[in-house]
């Protein structure tokens, strides 16, 4: 068994439906099932929420007592499930509560699937780095697919788009898996794992949550008002798609090298190395409000998602005991990379009511937070 090359493959086959859902699922169930852009607003936002806390207590949970590879079969079964039951809903009650379901399964998948890549990272058998290049490139190619999909068959391709990706992602679940990933917890493993409150007692674990949910949390605007942003600018549809993927392109030239590229770098050095990019994104957006600034911003993507993803991966494998790596996965996704962004749209969107440009310099209200907690905290702590 390639370890490598399954890590590589699943990263490629999750983020590939991360692609199709990410930018699409809100414009799909305002232009797939009639909502309002308020309604399908709200029940995304409430999806978050789920999302959030199936990240932060149900995955860390079912880590205790089954192997790797049965939780990701479990959760993809589960998200299949729920992706179908949307195909007979027509109404804001049925949507939301497909929703917060569809929402505790399947963005569950992502700790899980970075949980077992931790596991092979400590064991030497694999470059994290390059295997999650191909999740972007994943997310990269669903992006473009999409765009071409929807221009010939509508919004309906998204949501039958997303059905056969998880059917891929469940087949590849029952192909030859590494050996670590099978592995089903003992008794005393569990007892390790017992409880998150051994994770708090790391002393940088919490200052190091609250820089990622900072600058993961920054990204809310974009993610959530980037498309309608470009709009704005009277940006042709399909070249949207292409201005967005230009971000995913350079996140993967960087995890393509990031193995090596600053490898002797502290975790606190790259992340406030990520806030000085994300703060200068943000900024340049605001002060120059054009299609072509827009293009150049995009750059800083690998430093503003890239380099803090990183960055908060290595604080993992270096700073924290294995029993602990499921709790603190749960707690990434659910806080830093869920209920932040779920937090932070509702405050890019009033800022977005007022100027559209003022909801991305409104990011910098976190990023600059968490540039001063790293700069005050990275000498005592030494993280």
């Amino acid at each position: 068994m390639n370890n490598q090359r399954w890590l590589s493959q699943s990263f490629f086959v999750f983020f590939f439906t991360w692609g199709i859902f990410l930018p699409y699922w809100t414009g799909w169930l305002v232009e797939g099932k009639d909502l309002t852009v308020a309604n399908a607003s709200m029940i995304m936002a409430f999806g978050l929420v789920a999302r959030a806390a199936a990240t932060m207590f149900l995955f860390p949970f079912m880590s205790k007592f089954m192997s790797s590879k049965k939780i990701i079969i479990t959760f993809t079964i589960l998200a299949l499930f729920a992706t179908v039951l949307y195909i007979p809903a027509t109404s804001s009650m049925s949507l939301l509560l497909i929703t917060l379901l569809f929402s505790l399964v399947y963005p569950t998948l992502m700790p899980a699937i970075e949980s077992g890549a931790s596991s092979l990272v400590r064991q030497g058998k694999v470059h994290y780095g390059k295997s999650r290049s191909y999740g972007s490139i994943g997310f990269v190619v669903a992006v473009l697919i999409i765009s071409m999909l929807t221009g010939v068959w509508g919004e309906q391709a998204i949501l039958w788009s997303m059905i056969i990706g998880l059917l891929f992602l469940l087949i590849k679940q029952f192909m030859p898996t590494p050996l670590v990933l099978l592995v089903t917890p003992s008794p005393q493993d569990r007892k390790g794992k017992l409880s998150m409150k051994e994770l708090w007692k790391v002393k940088t674990f919490p200052i190091v949550l609250v820089v990622v949910f900072l600058l993961q949390g920054a990204h809310a605007a974009y993610y959530n008002y980037g498309y309608i942003y470009l709009q704005g600018l009277n940006v042709n549809p399909f070249y949207i798609g292409m201005i967005i993927n230009i971000a995913v392109i350079f996140e993967v030239l960087y995890f393509m090298k990031a193995d090596n590229f600053l490898s002797k770098w502290r975790p606190s050095s790259l992340l406030l190395l990520a806030g000085i990019g994300s703060t200068i994104r943000w900024g340049m957006i605001y002060l120059f409000p054009s299609v072509g600034m827009f293009i150049i911003s995009q750059a800083l993507h690998a430093l503003s998602f890239g380099m803090a993803h990183i960055a908060f991966i290595r604080y993992l494998n270096l700073s924290l005991p294995k029993q602990q790596i499921a709790n603190a996965q749960g707690i990434y996704s659910g806080l830093a990379l869920s209920l932040s962004t779920a937090i932070l749209t509702f405050v890019g969107g009033y800022l977005y009511e007022i100027e559209p440009g003022l909801s991305f310099l409104g990011m910098i209200l976190c990023t600059i937070p968490a540039m001063i907690i790293i700069l005050v905290t990275r000498r005592r702590f030494s993280y």
